[in-house]
């Protein structure tokens, strides 16, 4: 690497998590212990099984190594509990690691979590002095900076009021503007912003990417929105288990994230033995879904196909498919309706491939409700049975392509429509 401002080597935290005794059955027994604690003293007895507690370690992260070159923009990404923050914590010097060596070239902003660096009882206005001193500012530097942080969080109304009356959005709003109008070499950003509206997040994803490419500032950022960070970085780091599982390209990254994953992003449904509500008259069954892949990711106006497995009550004559896809709010993108198929006799199981082309899903996470149904649209529809909040699937941008966007906000939907045309206009039109 030319010019790293980070350098990580072997990089480990521990922790040590106690855990009571197995006779403890609760917080009763505990006070009842607590209080009885002087009199079993006196008399010589130990106390019971519940109150004694082992220690065990825990590695929040384990040999991390990497480099950030300055001026990159890099992600940071991984499931819930892979060490994600604690990384950030150390990276930010707010921890030490347990082993390991970390090297930082220049100053640090961090904004970890909502009102990092801000105290309640103070304004927005003292708080902005407050936590710019904090990132290491002098007065002067502020105050040359102040109109702009103002005009970014556009809190100008509520400037003289008590941070602890705002929304939550309004203190992430005015604690990014702090952290990112500083002039920071680095600027550490955790999953915050996802409190703001999309709005406000594709206006800091705008600033942190002015940070890093124009201004040649370092930018980490960690996000389980993986369209933003496909838009943000081109490299990316997968943590699992507190170890690096991959870093590299971002839309490789990705992939790994998704592959990571799991469980929680099954491509197979096993109905007919889920507990679940049955809705419907259940003379056919749906017994599993499964999607034709093996993790839940399309590619953008990539044909969305699932597989079907239906079994028969009584004898259907004919049957239709009925399929409504979900975006990540639940509300509903649209529906489609297969044409009516034969029917399937009665004990009889069947496979039924289904496919659905053509559809410009926007970057982002759906699920569907599956319907087995008989009938048409002119005498009516009548179900057989309902699969709600099954097939969840993510959709990934592919920048540069035509009709296609990096980054996509939910305030502008959930469909991609095809690039608008120009045609001359039929009136004549004079500049005096």
């Amino acid at each position: 690497m030319n010019d790293p401002v980070i350098k990580a080597s072997h990089l480990g935290k521990k922790y040590f998590l106690p855990h009571q005794g197995s006779n403890s059955f609760g917080i009763r027994h505990l006070l009842q212990d607590a209080i009885l604690y002087p009199w079993n003293r006196l008399k010589g007895k130990r106390p019971s099984a519940g109150t004694r507690t082992s220690r065990e370690d825990f590695w929040a992260l384990q040999d991390i190594s990497f480099e950030v070159e300055r001026g990159t923009a890099v992600g940071i990404i991984g499931r819930n509990g892979a060490g994600k923050s604690t990384l950030l914590k150390i990276l930010s010097r707010i921890t030490d690691p347990t082993v390991g060596q970390l090297e930082v070239d220049g100053r640090v902003a961090s904004l970890l979590e909502v009102g990092t660096g801000f105290h309640y009882e103070l304004t927005g206005r003292e708080n902005i002095y407050l936590n710019g001193t904090i990132l290491g500012m002098t007065r002067r530097e502020i105050k040359m900076k102040f109109d702009e942080i103002i005009s970014f969080a556009e809190v100008e109304k509520f400037l003289d009021t008590p941070v602890k009356h705002y929304s939550s959005g309004m203190y992430v709003r005015l604690a990014f503007a702090v952290a990112a109008h500083l002039e920071p070499e680095i600027l550490v950003v955790d999953e915050v912003l996802a409190v703001g509206d999309a709005q406000f997040q594709a206006k800091c994803l705008g600033k942190m990417e002015e940070a890093s490419k124009k201004e040649g500032r370092t930018v980490l950022f960690v996000s389980h929105n993986t369209e933003a960070i496909l838009q943000l970085t081109t490299r990316c780091i997968v943590l699992g288990q507190g170890k690096i599982l991959f870093d590299g390209k971002t839309s490789q990254a990705v992939q790994v994230y998704y592959d990571s994953l799991g469980a929680n992003t099954t491509v197979f449904y096993d109905v007919e033995h889920a507990r679940r509500k049955h809705v419907g008259t259940l003379a056919g069954k749906i017994v599993s879904l499964r999607l034709d892949r093996d993790t839940p990711v399309f590619a953008f106006a990539e044909e969305f196909r699932f597989f079907v497995t239906l079994k028969a009550r009584d004898d259907l004559s004919s049957f239709s498919l009925h399929l409504t896809i979900y975006n990540a709010e639940g509300s509903p993108v649209g529906s489609c309706f297969s044409p009516e198929r034969p029917g399937l006799g009665a004990g009889k199981k069947m496979e039924v491939g289904v496919g659905l082309p053509g559809v410009q899903l926007a970057p982002g996470h759906y699920f569907c409700c599956v319907e087995l149904t008989r009938g048409d649209n002119i005498t009516g529809f009548t179900a057989l049975d309902v699969v709600n909040d099954t097939l969840n699937f993510e959709v990934l941008p592919q920048p540069g392509e035509l009709g296609t966007l990096a980054f996509w906000t939910r305030e502008w939907g959930s469909l991609v429509f095809p690039p608008l045309r120009y045609s001359p206009g039929k009136r004549s039109l004079t500049v005096d």
